[in-house]
């Protein structure tokens, strides 16, 4: 399969056709639906009049945490109903985070995409599970792997019979509290024949702070993304929130609302410059 044809559009606007990256974002986790339905209307008109196709993105749970006292989520089936709703008002696919067999199923019935984190990008029955469901499954790569190595977890996908594969880069484990993007990876996983996204946000993480509360470094999502396009990523990925101060999961790194269009702008003319 043509690996562009897995990239959901908006209005009609395809990959192809609008010869720009893809947009994965939305909120680090569903806090409410008035929050979701705000964030989600003003991505998908500065997306629209970019010409970027755009995927809601947010996670309905979080499960994996830094202290057993973060939020982790409304409640299972609340956060499922608004992802679903977001959907279906905006016309426009949506994604959210699995963490185990179970839940694939479950989520399947109202996403389009199934997210597989990284540190669970080696579990083969969450994969598999995700896979049969026919859903698009996005495995992100794990800080341990090397880039080369994520070809098996394409494989698993391929040999349950779904050829709807997409790889987000977010990073790998660099000393101790830290990350590093080693932008050779794209082209390596581009080579297995499927789209590949770069992470803006979660790669720059600083997670297990003495708090308990996991870091960043915000104010370099832009730098990342930049350098991301130019060695021919084919999505961006990253969380945004109105205020990410007050946001309930993943604070630290968050890009704010009010400064998502000025960096899209910027992208689609770096992606012009390079095509």
């Amino acid at each position: 399969m043509e690996p562009y044809a897995l990239v959901p559009s908006i209005k009609n606007i395809s990959h192809k056709t609008s010869d720009n990256f893809f947009l994965i974002a939305g909120p680090c986790a569903i806090e409410s639906e008035a929050m979701a339905m705000e964030i989600a209307e003003k991505i998908r008109k500065i997306t629209a009049d970019l010409r970027i196709p755009y995927i809601f993105k947010g996670s309905y749970r979080k499960a994996n945490r830094s202290s057993i006292h973060s939020f982790t989520g409304i409640g299972d089936e609340k956060a499922l109903k608004i992802l679903r709703k977001v959907s279906e008002t905006f016309d426009m696919p949506v994604t959210t985070d699995i963490h185990t067999d179970e839940e694939a199923a479950i989520a399947a019935e109202y996403v389009d995409i199934l997210q597989i984190p990284a540190f669970l990008c080696r579990q083969t029955s969450l994969i598999a599970a995700s896979a049969n469901t026919g859903k698009i499954v996005n495995i992100k790569k794990g800080q341990f792997m090397s880039p080369e190595s994520m070809v098996h977890a394409v494989q698993k996908v391929r040999e349950c019979n779904n050829p709807k594969v997409l790889l987000t880069e977010r990073g790998t484990t660099f000393g101790y509290q830290d990350l590093v993007v080693d932008y050779r990876g794209i082209p390596v996983m581009k080579s297995f024949g499927v789209p590949v996204i770069m992470d803006c946000t979660h790669s720059l993480q600083q997670p297990n702070q003495p708090s308990g509360v996991t870091g960043g470094k915000p104010g370099l999502i832009t730098t990342i993304a930049k350098a991301a396009i130019a060695v021919g990523v084919d999505g961006i990925f990253l969380e945004t929130h109105p205020n990410p101060s007050q946001a309930k999961s993943d604070a630290a790194n968050m890009l704010p609302l009010d400064q998502l269009e000025l960096l899209l702008t910027k992208l689609t003319a770096i992606r012009q410059a390079v095509i």
